[in-house]
């Protein structure tokens, strides 16, 4: 069994990642899903939120909850404040996933990653500290049945934009922590932010997962998605225990 917290990405919450934790739970493990500050079911919070205070969103469940030997796993944005949270409390995690996610280095923001029209187009929109809903980033009309498109885009807030814009600062605590990443291969986002990812943590030697879904695994497929989840997680931790 294995204890996964699982990050949502932008726009999101927790809320989105119930399904997959459910089919992960079913498995035998056990499963958080945080909503970061400022989104979600905590967007009454107010949009004056940088990356910082998600990264301490995470490392605070991990301490508050007392978890260890944890698998995290960030999903699009997610992997910002997962990564910070990976290199400011290293002896906690014993394995990072990237789920089709961001991959910061240090002094990197969420914008130095996206491709510079989307950047340029969350700057430009941003009203009030807050990032309206792109288009582009909706689930394609036909991807899964329209009632739970529906459901799923009416729950979707606009995002914090100085999480965005403020750099990730790492320790290079990270380096000591085996990594991974899982490729969502259907219907890849406009000018894809997500394929130099991908890219990267092949060059990176990384353990490398292609799961046949939307960028929105948890919404397309989540009995799929924590299969991928479970599966490479036990070759991983077995393999390094």
């Amino acid at each position: 069994m294995a204890t996964f917290v699982i990050v949502h990405g932008a726009f999101g919450g927790g809320w989105e990642w119930t399904p997959v934790a459910r089919a992960l739970r079913r498995r035998g493990h056990e499963v958080f899903t945080p909503t970061l500050t400022g989104m979600g079911d905590r967007s009454h919070l107010g949009p004056e939120v940088g990356l910082s205070t998600h990264v301490a969103d995470v490392v605070s469940l991990l301490e508050f909850e007392d978890l260890r030997d944890v698998v995290l796993c960030g999903a699009s944005y997610g992997g910002m404040s997962a990564t910070g949270a990976a290199d400011a409390v290293p002896d906690r995690v014993a394995l990072l996933i990237y789920l089709d996610a961001l991959i910061p280095g240090d002094g990197q923001s969420g914008l130095d990653l996206l491709p510079p029209a989307l950047g340029d187009t969350l700057c430009v929109t941003a009203q009030d500290g807050l990032v309206p809903i792109p288009a582009a980033i909706l689930p394609p009309v036909g991807s899964v049945p329209e009632d739970r498109r529906s459901r799923y885009v009416a729950r979707l807030r606009p995002h914090p934009v100085a999480t965005f814009t403020e750099p990730l600062r790492l320790t290079g605590a990270i380096e000591r922590i085996p990594r991974a990443f899982v490729r969502c291969t259907l219907y890849p986002l406009e000018d894809d932010p997500i394929a130099p990812m991908a890219a990267l943590a092949r060059a990176r030697g990384w353990p490398y997962r292609e799961l046949a879904a939307t960028h929105d695994p948890q919404l397309f497929d989540p009995e799929a998605t924590a299969a991928i989840l479970d599966e490479l997680t036990a070759g991983l931790l077995s393999a390094s225990g």
